[in-house]
């Protein structure tokens, strides 16, 4: 399979975590407040916009900002729409499907590292590596919304002392890689996994009622303050460069 010039994926920076971040908590308000207004026609808009955003990503031969963004927008909202279904629809327990998307998760690590001898996102340079990268994203999404459901509602933390569970866990794979050689991929998807429940806590937090510990600021509110705030980082440039790699690297990946 033929390596493109570009690969089509951000590099990793400071604001690359910020926009990450803010798209997990958009996703998680969003999704709850389609729901809420209507639940068959805010799954099947759902799935229509990441179909539509998933074409448009895999037609680029490069990283293109806003359909980068776009996607993983689509992604957070479908995926907790998926993990929300598990548990309000079909009744599966937080801890289960936590521990559900942790083994199909694992699966999709496995088949892709077995497949290309690698997980490093600096290498995601063929459609059969893309592939696998959103496999991952999506089973990230999903995993990280039962988690965070998990911690705040069967652990009883709230919402509120879950985000800080999850940027402890953050923050935590950083202090490794910088002090005690943790290995950057590992670093780096940890880290990725969790931001997905730490927006979403605080998302909750700030829109969900007093009533069951948030601040009751309403979730179509949420999710449109921090759709402008992604646009406004993407209207700054942030998030713009894709991680290009020298030549010598792609041809070894």
């Amino acid at each position: 399979m033929t390596d493109s010039l570009m690969s089509k994926v951000p590099e990793v920076t400071f604001m690359f975590w910020i926009i990450k971040i803010l798209t997990t908590a958009m996703g998680e308000a969003t999704s709850d407040f389609l729901v809420h207004w209507n639940p068959v026609a805010g799954v099947l808009l759902g799935a229509f916009g990441l179909v539509v955003a998933f074409v448009l990503q895999y037609r680029q031969t490069r990283y293109v900002a806003w359909i980068y963004w776009f996607l993983v927008v689509m992604v957070a909202i479908v995926g907790t729409m998926a993990a929300d279904v598990m548990h309000a629809i079909i009744g599966v327990p937080f801890v289960y499907s936590t521990l559900g998307f942790s083994i199909v998760l694992g699966a999709v690590f496995l088949l892709w590292y077995r497949s290309e001898g690698s997980l490093s996102i600096h290498h995601i340079t063929t459609r059969r590596r893309e592939l696998f990268y959103w496999l991952t994203i999506c089973a990230t999404f999903a995993l990280g919304t039962a988690a965070g459901d998990m911690t705040a509602a069967t652990l009883k933390l709230g919402f509120f002392l879950s985000g800080l569970l999850f940027l402890a866990l953050f923050l935590a794979p950083a202090v490794g890689w910088r002090f005690f050689g943790l290995n950057d991929v590992v670093a780096f998807w940890f880290s990725y996994i969790m931001t997905r429940p730490l927006g979403a806590s605080f998302a909750d937090w700030v829109g969900k009622p007093v009533q069951i510990s948030g601040l009751g600021y309403g979730d179509g509110i949420v999710g449109l303050v921090l759709t402008l705030l992604i646009l406004l980082c993407l209207g700054l440039g942030a998030g713009s460069r894709s991680g290009r790699q020298p030549s010598h690297i792609q041809n070894s990946a």
